[in-house]
């Protein structure tokens, strides 16, 4: 089964915690753990973020979110059409920011990468960003039913 949504929201930092939710609500299809959604909205939160800090600056524009359901997987984008970057690789390695007078970690792509299973950058400069994330659900449950101590012989 497929199943997709798609919600396009001005780009202010009031609709982060929009996003986290709403990626959150239509994942609970997959009845996820606590731990997953968490996860989950964590790396959303990440991308949303950079779309509007760094993307676009804090200036107005529009964020893409697009959720993605098939099987046990989610695929999240997250696409602006903002500044973008020149040089991708060097924006993903942690502590690297464009903005430390705004107090940034430049954790953002780090916390991502951990939180996901798959993580996809595509940019280019001066047309924006496009981050793709990827996660199986019910995966830690598979890995501990497989584990020590599994008395389900």
């Amino acid at each position: 089964m497929k199943n997709e949504m798609k919600v396009e929201f001005d780009a202010k930092s009031v609709n982060e915690s929009f996003a986290r939710v709403t990626v959150a609500a239509f994942l609970t299809q997959l009845d996820p753990t606590l731990d997953e959604i968490g996860d989950v909205k964590t790396a959303v939160s990440e991308a949303v973020t950079n779309a509007i800090i760094h993307g676009y600056e804090n200036n107005e524009g529009k964020v893409c979110l697009t959720c993605t359901l098939e099987e046990d997987t989610v695929v999240i984008t997250v696409e602006d059409h903002g500044a973008g970057m020149e040089d991708v690789k060097k924006a993903m390695e942690p502590f690297y920011t464009t903005k430390p007078e705004l107090e940034r970690s430049g954790m953002g792509f780090a916390f991502m990468e951990a939180f996901m299973d798959d993580m996809e950058v595509e940019s280019r400069a001066g047309f924006g960003t496009k981050v793709t994330l990827t996660k199986k659900i019910g995966q830690r449950e598979e890995e501990n039913r497989n584990g020590c101590g599994d008395s389900s012989y």
